[in-house]
């Protein structure tokens, strides 16, 4: 029989580096969790001031007139390399990934949208009238790919597979609808010579692609005049990271190992996950907790705006509108998936971190004296850390579930003379499992070719 990766060399490389993408969000999740626990450690200690004074710290470049802190160059720059990486994996999805089917498509596509529609009408209702919610309706519309990835890792291992796709087609989705509004609702006025230089920049990277050239002595010089140009247009310049990795090339050509989008993940993904998302959860996470912040949370309007659209928002929006599109025939449920799994995977939805601290810092930075900022950050952080509680506790209980099926299966295999190796055991272990004369069948495990 032929081998299905000889019959399907392209959806072969393209779970191959689904999974690679997982084990590495996973990592970058990981270090997201721990340099967010350090800012909040550290800016409610005694040492409290020295956060404040770093994170204030003028970064200058005099000739290009960018006089940037610390935390808006982690904003600003970083995160362009945190949203470069979000497009190369947005425009492999959408070409050879889960989102080039349209019916497998459907499903995350629509989840998304209800994902982010919900928790802004929930936050306009709730925070209606309140200064700074002309904007703010936008904090709580993002899922934080590497926090969600990260837990449903640590605690979905007996989740089928299709959940990690489902929620990964889910979470990208959702970062491109977000980042379309971070581009519409926080650029006021746009230089319009600064707005034709970047463009000249991506048709540049564009032609690059087009002719095959290679080398890092021409796409970075682009890549930061590019960045440059937008933030001097008066556009958010990590638009320039989204725009860039759409323009890269994802096919391989013939006799060509990698596509240049592949290469790119491989080399600028462990800086984005490793080192630019923890660096801005860094400088963005240092919220003072104290008894006047826990007391708004569930006392101020702002705060319960992100709460509930983060948390009741995203969950009913994803999980409602996922049902009614199965419902009705719209979409297919992912292969292995129940409904109170994707109510859990629903949950971890909720998780906002990186975009939604980003959009809390720019739609809040005007209003008042900066107390709002640090009101709606401490409502996602709290929010985010109950969505990933209560999302673990459900992802366990549903890999129980899962897990006593399996076994059932499995016993009911072996009552019926049928024994069932796990992948990867020895042969002496296969010998010793099939002594008695029953057949043998490959196990259900991730190493299994069944």
């Amino acid at each position: 029989m032929t081998d299905p990766a000889e019959r399907f060399p392209v959806i072969t490389q393209v779970r191959s580096e689904l999974s690679r993408y997982l084990r590495t969000e996973t990592v970058g999740g990981a270090f997201l969790l721990i340099a967010a626990a350090a800012a909040l450690l550290w800016v409610n200690s005694p040492w409290g001031a020295s956060y404040v004074t770093m994170t204030e710290t003028v970064l200058a470049v005099p000739p290009l007139h960018l006089d940037l802190t610390l935390a808006d160059w982690t904003k600003d720059g970083l995160l362009a390399i945190f949203f470069f990486v979000a497009g190369l994996e947005l425009k492999r999805e959408l070409v050879v990934g889960e989102l080039a089917d349209p019916k497998r498509a459907a499903l995350p596509i629509i989840a998304a949208v209800g994902g982010v529609v919900t928790p802004a009408l929930i936050a306009m209702a709730v925070g209606v009238g309140v200064e700074g919610m002309d904007r703010g309706w936008a904090i709580p519309v993002a899922t934080d790919i590497a926090f969600a990835l990260a837990v449903l890792a640590m605690t979905g291992s007996r989740i089928p597979a299709s959940a990690r796709v489902f929620l990964l087609s889910l979470a990208v989705v959702d970062d491109l609808m977000a980042i379309v509004l971070i581009a519409v609702l926080f650029t006021t006025t746009v230089s319009l010579l600064w707005l034709l230089a970047a463009l000249a920049c991506f048709a540049g990277w564009a032609l690059a692609q087009h002719k095959r050239i290679r080398g890092p002595w021409l796409y970075l010089p682009i890549a930061l005049v590019a960045w440059y140009a937008l933030h001097e247009a008066g556009i958010h310049p990590t638009m320039a990271g989204v725009v860039l990795g759409l323009l890269t090339r994802v096919r391989p050509d013939p006799g060509e190992d990698e596509a240049p989008a592949t290469r790119l993940e491989h080399l600028i993904q462990p800086i984005s996950a490793g080192l630019c998302v923890p660096l801005f959860a860094l400088f963005a996470s240092g919220v003072p907790l104290d008894g006047r912040v826990f007391g708004e949370l569930f006392s101020d309007r702002l705060a319960l705006a992100v709460i509930l659209g983060l948390l009741l928002g995203k969950t009913l929006g994803i999980f409602g509108i996922s049902w009614l599109a199965i419902r009705f025939g719209i979409a297919k449920r992912p292969a292995g998936l129940g409904y109170r799994d994707m109510f859990a995977l629903s949950v971890l939805g909720a998780i906002g971190f990186t975009v939604s601290l980003l959009v809390a810092e720019l739609a809040l930075a005007d209003v008042g004296d900066g107390s709002a900022v640090e009101l709606a950050k401490a409502a996602v952080l709290v929010t985010s850390m109950a969505a990933s509680l209560a999302g673990s506790a459900l992802l366990l209980r549903r890999g129980r579930v899962h897990q006593a099926r399996q076994d059932a299966r499995a016993l009911e295999r072996e009552d019926n003379g049928v024994i069932e190796i796990p992948a990867g055991s020895s042969l002496r272990d296969r010998e010793r499992r099939t002594s008695n004369g029953a057949e043998a069948v490959p196990g259900q495990g991730e190493g299994s070719t069944k």
